[in-house]
């Protein structure tokens, strides 16, 4: 592995040279099959025909364009995402890079609305302890867990932590006289695949709505149909008033979007924000091929019954080192006995030179964190869970 890279990631020995549909291949030809989808990016897999031509047909017509103008494939990848999104009410939608970026764009507009309708001092954004919004300063301000605070201070002022499920406290922390907005993850990815209640999801929106409090869900690692729904929020029967995607939009190409309902389709004007390479034609080519795959009924269907299968199995297991198993779709926490890390080591089968080996992620110390693609089939959901077992 080279080192010129900053030392920002524990890596795991391995080095891709190639991937194939739910597989990925070093340089040697060894495979492994691939539980993590890049953290929730590839879900339709690894060089997916459809996926890679687009990009190649894109790619020998057009990159990119200054954002003073516009381009088609932009135009209907926007077009194609709010038809997706609009039966949550999405109606509106700005493009950016990634799910941080998104939820910055999420934020600016939250305090512009409150400011707009209530007047100055009403500026508080109530986010969940163990949620996680991103690694800009801001989004760090937003993420209610301290490991992810350690030397970056001071932060941006104007956040709150409140504990999941606990009513009486986001009753008291969503006081209409200083908050703006109410920023949460239907399932919250890093801190262990934790979906919240529906109970509790509903009483949120009712009080944010009760309250002019804007509803804003984080649908950055939960969303673009990894739920079985295609925004996590619509599981929970709820409509926000701001979601933000990233990760899976484009299948691998970076992009993030900001999509705003009838409440703040309009808060935004001219030179409120920005962003150079947000949605531009190489990702909304590849978007495009996302959308007409995973947008699908019968896909998300799919997605659905595959995930109940993959939780079943688990708890099935009765496995002396299982302690607990969360999740919804293709999205599960797998809380262990022991550290995760040598679990995710003992996956890639190196040591003892075994094939295939296979790819899962941590979420917290002791627990593991299943995200395969959502293409994946059940034979090959069956061959990774038993490679699962057997590594503990």
């Amino acid at each position: 592995m080279s080192s010129v890279f900053m030392q920002t990631y524990h890596r795991l020995p391995v080095t891709f040279t190639r991937g194939e549909g739910v597989w990925l291949f070093d340089e040697a030809g060894r495979r492994w099959l691939d539980f993590c989808s890049g953290i929730a990016v590839n879900v339709l897999g690894h060089a997916h025909p459809a996926l890679t031509r687009a990009i190649a047909e894109q790619a020998a017509r057009l990159c990119h364009v200054c954002n003073y103008y516009q381009s088609d494939v932009s135009e209907a990848f926007a077009e194609k995402l709010i038809a997706a999104c609009a039966g949550a009410g999405m109606r509106k939608l700005f493009f950016c890079n990634s799910g941080a970026e998104a939820n910055e764009g999420a934020i600016k507009i939250a305090r512009k609305y409150s400011l707009s309708r209530h007047g100055s001092g009403r500026h508080r954004i109530v986010t969940l302890k163990n949620g996680f919004h991103g690694r800009t300063i801001t989004t760090l301000s937003a993420t209610g867990q301290d490991v992810f605070h350690k030397d970056f201070g001071p932060f941006t002022e104007g956040f709150e932590y409140v504990e999941p499920e606990d009513l009486a406290a986001l009753d008291r922390a969503l006081d209409p006289a200083l908050c703006a907005g109410f920023l949460a993850e239907a399932v919250q990815g890093e801190s262990g695949v934790r979906p919240l209640s529906e109970g509790y999801v509903r009483e949120a929106a009712r009080l944010c709505a009760e309250r002019d409090i804007l509803l804003l869900f984080d649908e950055v690692q939960a969303g673009i149909g990894r739920t079985g729904t295609f925004l996590a929020c619509e599981g929970y029967g709820v409509k926000a008033d701001v979601v933000t995607l990233a990760k899976g939009l484009a299948g691998g190409v970076p992009v993030g979007a900001v999509l705003a309902g009838a409440k703040a389709a309009d808060v935004l004007g001219p030179g409120d924000h920005g962003s150079t390479f947000g949605g531009n034609p190489l990702a909304a080519a590849a978007g495009l091929v996302v959308l007409d795959t995973v947008a699908r009924p019968a896909f998300l269907a799919e997605v659905r019954c595959k995930g109940d299968a993959v939780l079943a199995a688990l708890r099935g297991w009765n496995h002396p080192k299982v302690k607990e198993v969360r999740g919804r779709g293709l999205m599960a926490g797998i809380d262990i006995s022991e550290d995760a890390r040598p679990v995710l080591e003992r996956a890639l089968g190196l040591a003892r030179g075994e094939a295939p080996g296979l790819l899962i992620l941590s979420a917290g110390q002791k627990t593991l964190r299943l995200l395969p693609p959502l293409v994946i089939s059940g034979a090959e959901l069956e061959q990774g869970l038993a490679l699962l077992k057997g590594c503990l």
